[in-house]
């Protein structure tokens, strides 16, 4: 049996950012593209996290993480609707084109409309329309919670976020 090796103390009250990073990416993630048309140019619009869980059965409650100086938050839930769009493992390449700033974020990238009228990404494991819940302050984040309007999946392996890095399932 290995044992976990403990850090030397912190000096501080609370553990370094780089420590706070490196300890938390042992825990692997899926990765989520959030989508919406902004209300303001008529043009699709998104953001990419990878806090993502479900909350709540009763109602059905999902919940997101995102930086609280994000640009693209606020367009997104300006929408009032928006697509939480669980990305497939071939789909590194759009996480990263889609965590860029600016309008070019769907540049190429192949999408229709989601029931709830938000961009629904071509190829993505699931779907979830969803609503403005609750949104919360917590440090430098804002948590999220929104309520699911409609949902599906295909049968397809997610993309992973696991070390800083993309990875795969290898059941």
């Amino acid at each position: 049996m290995t044992r976990l090796q403990t850090a030397p103390p912190e000096t501080e009250s609370h553990p370094s950012p780089d420590l706070f990073r490196k300890v938390l990416g042992h825990f692997a993630t899926g990765v989520v593209a959030i989508t919406a048309i902004d209300p303001e140019t008529g043009q699709p619009t998104g953001l990419v996290a990878n806090s993502f869980t479900s909350v709540s059965l009763d109602p059905p409650l999902v919940a997101f993480c995102v930086a609280h100086t994000s640009t693209s938050w606020p367009k997104v839930r300006a929408a009032e609707r928006y697509c939480i769009n669980i990305l497939a493992e071939h789909q590194e390449d759009v996480s990263r084109q889609m965590s860029k700033k600016g309008a070019a974020k769907f540049e190429g990238l192949g999408w229709s409309h989601s029931p709830g009228g938000s961009p629904l990404l071509d190829d993505a494991v699931a779907w979830i329309d969803a609503t403005l819940e609750d949104e919360h302050l917590a440090g430098d984040h804002l948590i999220v919670v929104a309520r699911v309007e409609n949902l599906a999946a295909a049968e397809r392996p997610p993309l992973l976020f696991f070390r800083g890095g993309y990875g795969r399932l290898n059941p």
